[in-house]
């Protein structure tokens, strides 16, 4: 059974930074590209980042690129979030997803191509 842990969220001023961990366990963390993505209060969940097997692809969101990074560490079966520059549009629920096969990473941005997700971690900026 796969479970995703998402952590390290919290109140942060605008400018500000945090990192996200999420822990992932119950498949070979190895072969599943991962993402993050966020919802907002009122609003739909929307894509943020993601990140390939190996860490050697990523993409991002057009809000948040130059001031978030993916990344992941395989022996620890994790991936982090670092948020920087934050802003009070931030502002949402951040969850960590695993995709649904192993060693794809088309449509990243797609919610359709993860099968697992996490509970959540919320993260507030304050203007």
């Amino acid at each position: 059974q796969v479970q995703l842990v998402e952590s390290g969220g919290g109140l942060v001023q605008a400018g500000g930074s945090l990192r996200l961990s999420c822990a992932a366990s119950g498949r070979t963390f190895s072969m599943y590209g991962m993402g993050w993505f966020r919802q907002a209060p009122g609003k739909e969940r929307e894509f943020v980042a993601a990140i390939n097997v190996s860490g050697g692809r990523t993409d991002y969101a057009d809000s948040v690129k130059g001031r978030f990074t993916i990344s992941r560490l395989n022996t620890k079966n994790t991936i982090y979030l670092q948020m920087d520059s934050l802003k009070p549009e931030d502002t949402a629920v951040y969850y960590c997803a695993q995709r649904r096969r192993a060693y794809t990473y088309d449509q990243s941005s797609a919610e359709s191509k993860y099968a697992y997700w996490g509970l959540g971690t919320q993260v507030t900026v304050s203007s």
